[in-house]
């Protein structure tokens, strides 16, 4: 299951030219306020104003997208006669412009559709245009979206929602600052680690995990040196693209589990907390897929260490030496962040069936 996509400099500009294909006429741009601040939801407008669509931009959108945020983006969509969305930015406009989708389709709220398969009105046409490198919100089922009532992430998993072209074009990350591209970079190696490991893997999503590793390994760190190389960026990107055409058919683990917990109840960044976290799951379902990690550990490199180790050496060269407790989490908090972690969906697929007190466990590992 895939999307249409199209890679290269210069994919942005086809916006209009696929709003028209895909019959919008009246677009919903949903974006955030940096990415306007950047030009790029500038870009995408002039694009489809030079393919005579018209447009209502919806701006107000923060990190980790609320379930209020999706409903007013809705009612606007609703107000506006809209008849499709494009959504440029990161994965929080792009969930959050699923989440749009879904709600102002089934004028239902946004919130009633967590767990898998619950979308049974089909979204309208959605066209989304990435900037950063790690979501990979663009080619998947999957949307996230904060209660902030209950201060915990929602996971909304279905078919309806996979996009129905990606945009991938490099230039808009070169205007990533530093630590979003190491956190997104995190975010892409972990869909990839746990859709290789996911007990729901195939051998076709195990190509795209294993490419998505060696992409990512290799042309991050140079990334991050070479802010301006769209070739590197290019290549991130592409390791996104892989890592979410994996996760999307294999799903994903407890790291994302346990991430989404954390990002709920204390809206923290999600690729910083799978960071912070992989390596520490990673070691604690060693036992039920050492084949599997071990070759991921081979593509890593780096001696006479376990896939765990290497997995920690090298967020370090990225700069990321914190733990749980200097982000903030309480000891006393874990108990009711494995509590959740628990139920969310992603842990179905974890290739070994941990119990609240393992979860607990690799939490205060991670503190």
């Amino acid at each position: 299951m895939a999307p249409e996509f199209i890679c290269g400099r210069g994919a942005l500009e086809l916006a209009g030219r696929y709003a028209r294909n895909f019959g919008m006429k009246q677009v919903l741009l949903v974006t955030d306020r940096g990415v306007r601040a950047a030009g790029w939801a500038g870009a995408v407008a002039d694009s489809l104003t030079e393919a005579g669509v018209s447009f209502t931009v919806f701006d107000a959108i923060s990190p980790n997208p609320r379930s209020r945020q999706v409903m007013v983006g809705a009612e606007v969509y609703v107000a506006e006669e809209c008849n499709g969305i494009i959504t440029v930015g990161g994965g929080s406009p792009m969930d959050c412009a699923k989440g749009i989708g879904i709600a102002g389709s089934s004028r239902r709220d946004i919130l009633g559709f967590e767990g898998i398969d619950r979308v049974s009105v089909p979204t309208p046409p959605l066209i989304c245009i990435p900037t950063t490198a790690g979501s990979s919100a663009d080619v998947s089922q999957f949307a996230i979206i904060t209660d902030e009532t209950r201060k915990r992430k929602v996971a909304i998993v279905s078919k309806m929602i996979v996009p129905d072209i990606s945009l991938l074009d490099p230039e808009p990350l070169t205007t990533m600052p530093r630590e979003l591209t190491v956190d997104t970079g995190m975010d892409t190696l972990s869909h990839a680690v746990e859709a290789y490991v996911s007990n729901a893997s195939s051998p076709m999503t195990d190509v795209h995990a294993l490419e998505a590793i060696r992409l990512l390994t290799s042309a991050l760190p140079a990334a991050i040196a070479e802010p301006e190389n769209l070739d590197l960026r290019f290549s991130t990107l592409l390791a996104s693209l892989h890592a979410g055409l994996a996760f999307s058919n294999a799903s994903l683990g407890a790291v994302h589990a346990m991430a989404h917990s954390l990002g709920g109840a204390y809206d923290l960044s999600h690729g910083r907390c799978n960071a912070l976290l992989l390596e520490h799951v990673m070691a604690a379902n060693y036992g039920a897929a050492s084949d599997r990690y071990d070759r991921i550990g081979a593509i890593i490199g780096g001696g006479e260490t376990t896939p765990a180790e290497r997995v920690a050496a090298f967020r370090r060269t990225l700069g990321i030496t914190e733990t749980l407790a200097a982000a903030g989490v309480r000891e006393d908090a874990i108990p009711a962040l494995a509590a959740a972690a628990y139920a969310d969906p992603c842990m179905v697929t974890n290739p070994h069936n941990l119990t609240c007190e393992e979860i607990e466990r690799i939490y205060d590992d991670a503190l």
